[in-house]
């Protein structure tokens, strides 16, 4: 394995890990900013498709789990577990997974959202790594399927409407 290599898989998991980071604390724009122009996002609420259409989706997700309008962390998404595989120079595929929880409710409420699974496309444009496609795959409380694994017919959202 070679330092590009190593820089490389560095790049693409430190992004998913920001994803977590910017979506938390409301920074969708920014968010935003690491999906390509072109993408398509399967957060489990259908697919959006481009970044404004990944913008507006993630602000209604995060507008809908705010609830006492802190306007940040009303949930926490730890990802873990990243396995990237590169396909060639420019294209990536991988999962983590997602432990997510709320964290603006009732001390009585259980704090368990979703256990789930990130698979996901990269492609480095411009010299920057960016999520070209993304599926979430949700485990728990109630399975909505995927498979497959990085660089083996990782299930991921189709590029056009079907």
């Amino acid at each position: 394995m070679n330092m590009q290599t190593l820089l490389d898989l560095e790049a693409i998991k430190n992004l998913r890990i920001r994803y977590s980071h910017l979506l938390d604390s409301n920074r969708i724009d920014e968010l935003s900013e690491l999906f390509a122009p072109d993408a398509v996002c399967n957060a489990g609420l259908g697919a959006w498709r481009g970044r404004d259409a990944i913008r507006a989706g993630l602000q209604r997700a995060f507008d809908d789990y705010d609830t006492e309008r802190h306007g940040s962390y009303p949930f926490l998404h730890a990802v873990t577990n990243h396995w990237v595989e590169l396909l060639d120079a420019d294209t990536a595929q991988g999962r983590c997974y997602l432990i997510d929880l709320h964290t603006r409710q009732p001390e009585q409420r259980d704090p368990w959202i979703l256990l789930g699974a990130y698979a996901d496309e990269y492609r480095r444009i411009d010299g920057r790594w960016q999520i070209n496609r993304s599926q979430l795959d949700i485990v728990w409380p109630a399975r909505n399927g995927g498979g497959g694994q990085p660089g083996d017919d990782l299930e991921l959202p189709a590029r056009e409407v079907t």
